[in-house]
């Protein structure tokens, strides 16, 4: 992603803070978070340097957690030149290499959000983005804009997943994957296949670094970005790598 209009300081943009509300993470926490002014839109530029400060995009918006006495939420990179897969990644690789793959525009497509809908109802009911509705969907994951992307994914010529990402001047952004919840797929590990297309698909365009949102080292969930490695986290306003 690249412009050539001025940029504007991060100085001099607006941001607004939520009231404070439950953490999705965290049990019996509470969460804060910063958003870029609505008004400002995420272009070119200003959406660049803001993730190199940890921000994140949902829809339009740019945001960051900012908790009060809390910072479990820590940005995570991968430096693509220096990623080497490990054992389980490497046969994951192999074992999805009938899988075909097709870069498009972040545009509404009803497949892809007949797959996203049961995906969610199947694993992610007892969440925030339950129950689905195609309202919800084009507000999270579609956007008219030269960044956002999507990473189809067939086997046998079924879309059996999608990732969201966006292309960034100094690399890609994973926004969300959803893939079909099947018991004949499990051994596939859809979500972990689709990170590694992307690594391979930042080195293919000469960009640095895959970012992979946020990660908490208390949170279950999140726990299979470790597996990655080399790993980055944003300490205050450096990156520096996770040491385990």
């Amino acid at each position: 992603m690249s412009s050539n209009a001025p940029r504007r300081p991060v100085r001099d943009l607006r941001f607004f803070l939520t009231v404070p509300h439950a953490c999705s993470y965290l049990p019996g926490k509470e969460a804060t978070t910063l958003f870029l002014d609505p008004q400002e839109s995420p272009v070119p530029g200003v959406y660049d340097s803001l993730s190199l400060l940890g921000f994140r995009r949902s829809g339009r918006h740019l945001y960051r957690p900012h908790c009060e006495g809390c910072n479990a939420c820590r940005s995570v990179r991968i430096p693509v030149d220096e990623f080497s897969a490990n054992r389980t990644q490497r046969k994951l690789w192999r074992r999805n290499a009938d899988i075909e793959t097709r870069v498009i525009a972040a545009r509404f497509d009803a497949a892809h959000y007949a797959l996203y809908a049961d995906y969610i109802r199947q694993r992610h009911a007892d969440g925030d983005m339950y129950p689905p509705s195609r309202d919800q969907y084009r507000t999270f994951l579609t956007l008219e804009e030269p960044y956002a992307h999507l990473l189809e994914m067939y086997l046998e010529g079924e879309l059996v997943a999608v990732a969201a990402f966006d292309q960034l001047e100094h690399g890609l952004s994973a926004i969300y994957t959803f893939f079909k919840v099947d018991e004949s797929l499990e051994k596939r590990s859809l979500g972990t296949f689709a990170i590694l297309k992307l690594i391979a698909l930042c080195q293919e365009k000469a960009l640095p670094h895959l970012y992979l949102g946020y990660w908490i080292e208390e949170c279950r969930k999140m726990r299979y970005k470790q597996a990655f490695s080399p790993i980055e986290l944003l300490d205050g306003r450096h990156w520096r790598p996770i040491i385990r």
